[in-house]
């Protein structure tokens, strides 16, 4: 089955054309700085090369439909007509506790997404765009919305609950729904998968860590608590957000800065983080360069990232109640080799030992834990548009 992957965000869209069946890859591409005057599209070829068009796309919509002309360029394209798309499925941010799981999209689906609007102001609207650009263009192709708060449903209540008024969840649905889950869903049962686990009886801490980062606890195959929370604001130190915070310290600074709601936002989301501490840039690759180069304020920034990482295990071991699989995944799980060294060596109480040889790899599926170690360590390259290709078929084939 030929599935059509698509990440719709509020000014660009990231597509994948996947055959379900092999796993193959087909076609990948995006669109970027839609509505904007020198808005492109940029696509792999066949034989890996890569391609780029700019073209006026002033809505998602004209971009949905270039994705489909370029899929079905007779140059560039790699299928004949919009036909051989059996199906799409769309990454969809946030689904409070509306859906534990993912759903075949009906206007009842639709309207339960606007719902979740107002905890996901800047992703839900940009999705559910994408899932009405494509009914447009192929009404009668079947769509599926996978949920990155899906996999986290499972969570306790002491785990999801504020302390806030109980009336705040009530009437507001707040409380801890964390992100990410398609990628923690994905990488934890690829680890098990890798090593020759049985998925069902592990507890496994998976570490999305990136520009955009979450920890997550895995109990026996489902989640049991996790580091980001209402919003994708909570948790780790990242690219421009600001993680766990002294929710006093944010009163404070709207007091001496005569900051508004969106003011704060703006703050906690876009002014902070690895980019706030250092005033250098949000990208790992930047800060490890100038950790390098001498520079104070970075090497405090990789400090502070990396000390939240390692915080963060040792939390979900207890409430684990012992690991026996970390993994490492993400821009930066996945690719900075001295971050997962340090954390690792850190972790020696826990009777983690380190393989420096096999930690030189980047970008693929390898175990950096010794061989006698008590706790398999290992990197697992994510791959949510996969998971959200394997849901997609799943629930279309009934």
């Amino acid at each position: 089955m030929k599935i059509l992957v698509l990440n719709c965000g509020s000014s660009s869209v990231k597509y994948k054309l996947i055959e379900s069946d092999s796993k193959e890859v087909l076609a990948e591409g995006g669109v970027e700085k839609i509505g904007l005057p020198d808005s492109f599209l940029k696509f792999k070829r066949p034989d890996g090369s890569k391609g780029i068009l700019t073209i006026d796309m002033p809505t998602a919509k004209e971009a949905v439909k270039n994705v489909l002309d370029i899929l079905t360029d007779p140059k560039e394209g790699v299928i004949k007509s919009f036909d051989e798309i059996q199906a799409v499925g769309h990454r969809v941010v946030h689904g409070m506790e509306k859906f534990n799981k993912s759903v075949l999209i009906t206007p009842e689906v639709i309207e339960k997404v606007k719902e979740c609007y107002a905890v996901a102001p800047l992703h839900n609207p940009a999705n559910v765009t994408g899932i009405e650009a494509v009914s447009s263009l192929m009404p009668d192709v079947p769509q599926v919305a996978v949920f990155d708060t899906a996999f986290h449903q499972t969570m306790p209540a002491e785990a999801y609950m504020y302390a806030l008024p109980y009336e705040a969840y009530e009437k507001y649905g707040v409380r801890r729904y964390g992100f990410h889950g398609t990628s923690h869903r994905y990488v934890s049962r690829r680890a098990c998968e890798f090593l020759g686990l049985p998925y069902e009886k592990q507890r496994i801490i998976t570490c999305h860590i990136g520009n955009g980062a979450s920890i997550t606890a895995i109990k026996d195959g489902k989640s049991v608590d996790t580091s980001m929370g209402l919003t994708p604001t909570e948790g780790l130190m990242m690219g421009t957000r600001v993680g766990d915070v002294d929710p006093g310290a944010l009163v404070y600074m709207m007091e001496r800065e005569g900051l508004d709601a969106e003011g704060l936002s703006k703050l906690i989301n876009k002014q902070s983080g690895v980019a706030g501490v250092t005033e250098l840039s949000s990208d790992m690759r930047d800060i490890e360069a100038a950790v390098e180069a001498g520079n104070e304020r970075a090497t405090l920034a990789l400090n502070m990232y990396e000390y939240r990482i390692l915080k963060y295990i040792g939390a979900y071991t207890a409430v684990l109640g012992g690991v026996d699989v970390i993994v490492f995944t993400g821009g930066v799980g996945e690719n900075q080799t001295g971050t997962r060294e340090r954390i690792c060596k850190q972790l020696a109480f826990m009777g983690i030992t380190f393989n420096a040889e096999a930690n030189k790899t980047r970008g693929e599926e390898i175990e950096i834990s010794g061989s006698d170690s008590k706790v398999h360590v290992v990197v697992i390259p994510t791959d949510e548009e996969m998971m959200i290709a394997e849901d997609t078929a799943t629930i279309v084939n009934g």
